[in-house]
């Protein structure tokens, strides 16, 4: 491994609960699918706005209410996290976040955790992007702004469209059972752990 390459929520901060509540809400008020909440995991906002809201004032009220949310959301960090990314600076991996999440949302997040953003070498938001999760452009993209190729880089998800995003890429996906149950992601990823502290005695290379 020359480069890890983490997405964000349910992976390094522990959100997916609150993200499933909110737009589950969303979807119940907007008349959206049952399983809205669900199928819109790994999108970025625009894509979710396009696809599933048809109007303008629709979009820009959803909009305000996801940027309303998540400036006053937590951001709980999963344990062992930190020490998993300083067990990484010390051997010379670079690392890079990967996720849908826009910049008002990253603004919010580095403000709870200042000294988080300073663990990657890249960071590759949604506003980056042409394509949500399962493609694997976000992957790509974070891998060539490594100078690493795909295929030596280590892909961490929890997601279906996530993991499938890293397979896509081309790297070794390890999934976290975090959104997932453990079975569920067994035949799609490379390895599958339950937290980093599975990691954090292992040799890195």
């Amino acid at each position: 491994m020359n480069a890890a390459l983490f997405d964000l929520d349910g992976v390094i901060i522990d959100s997916e609960g609150a993200y499933s509540q909110f737009w589950g809400s969303i979807g119940r008020e907007y008349g959206c699918a049952p399983t809205f909440a669900d199928d819109i995991k790994g999108t970025t906002l625009t894509d979710i706005l396009t696809l599933h809201f048809s109007d303008e004032a629709t979009r820009e009220e959803v909009t305000q209410k996801i940027h309303d949310y998540e400036e006053t959301m937590k951001y709980p960090l999963f344990d062992h996290v930190t020490e998993y990314l300083e067990k990484l600076h010390s051997e010379g991996i670079k690392c890079a976040v990967v996720t849908s999440s826009d910049d008002v949302k990253m603004s919010y997040l580095w403000k709870q955790h200042p000294k988080l953003k300073g663990f990657f070498d890249v960071i590759v938001t949604g506003s980056m992007v042409k394509e949500s999760k399962p493609s694997p452009e976000g992957y790509l993209k974070a891998a060539k702004m490594l100078g690493t190729a795909p295929e030596d880089c280590v892909v961490f998800e929890d997601s279906f469209q996530g993991v499938e995003a890293g397979r896509r890429a081309g790297a070794k996906v390890i999934a976290l059972a975090t959104t997932n149950p453990a079975d569920s992601l067994a035949d799609r990823a490379d390895r599958v752990i339950m937290s980093f502290a599975e990691l954090l005695n292992e040799e890195i290379r």
